[in-house]
């Protein structure tokens, strides 16, 4: 749920002036992938809860993402 209201604000506020939409993305992309890189990494120890927590919060942020592109395009 917490991913959910990030997507919110991260979908609202830079695109209020309408010239960060690329940036923006650029930089959840990056975020997205260096997580998803250090999440999915094998073979080093990892505390368990924070590793699940982070991932869920980047879940909730590209299903938010999600909806509001289909909310866009419809």
């Amino acid at each position: 749920m917490l991913g959910f209201f990030f997507s919110n604000i991260l979908s609202t506020i830079p695109a209020q002036t309408g010239d960060w939409g690329i940036m923006s993305a650029a930089i959840i992309i990056t975020t997205n992938e260096i997580l998803s890189k250090i999440i999915y990494k094998k073979n080093i120890i990892k505390p368990y809860n924070l590793i699940k927590i982070i991932n869920n919060i980047k879940i909730g942020i590209i299903y938010g993402l999600f909806v509001d592109a289909f909310k866009l395009g419809s």
